[in-house]
């Protein structure tokens, strides 16, 4: 939703209005708007997330790439062995996201056949909707918000943390 704000202009002594946009926007998608009576995750919404994901995985691969090009110009044989600790060591954080990254690459990929077999938006242990607005904010979401909670207390009296 735009908010909207009055600003006099100095010079013409009249008001212009401004829009201040306050749309969180996705990987370059903006949020979906539900229609009333819509039917969840029908046809229009399964492409709203498919956009979402596959935006994502591209953003994702494109770091990838940035990442092998970054490495392969960065790497010097460094005379001093700070330099070639502190070197190494930016290469190892880099990896250890790219890895991170890897991972979360198979859960888009995942989710895409989710959403292609209409698996997709519905919790795996409830079977109730996840909801269009929590699948925004994790894309690839297979809990409910209840059950996710519930599983994250589970976790905590196992580990103790």
């Amino acid at each position: 939703m735009a908010k909207q704000s009055s600003v006099e202009n100095p010079k013409s002594k009249t008001k212009k209005k401004t829009s201040k946009s306050s749309v969180n926007v996705l990987h370059g998608v903006s949020p979906y708007v539900i229609s009333k009576g819509e039917e969840y995750m029908n046809e229009k919404q399964q492409e709203h997330f498919k956009l979402i994901l596959k935006a994502w995985r591209l953003e994702l691969m494109e770091e990838v790439d940035r990442t092998v090009s970054h490495m392969k110009d960065e790497a010097a044989n460094f005379p001093d062995p700070s330099d070639r600790a502190t070197q190494e060591e930016e290469f190892s954080l880099e990896l250890r996201t790219r890895d991170r990254e890897r991972k979360l690459i198979k859960k888009i990929d995942k989710t895409l056949i989710r959403i292609e077999e209409d698996d997709y938006g519905f919790c795996d242990q409830c079977g109730i909707d996840i909801g269009v607005r929590r699948l925004e904010a994790r894309p690839t979401a297979e809990l409910c918000v209840d059950c996710k909670t519930l599983d994250e207390i589970r976790e905590k009296q196992i580990t103790g943390g």
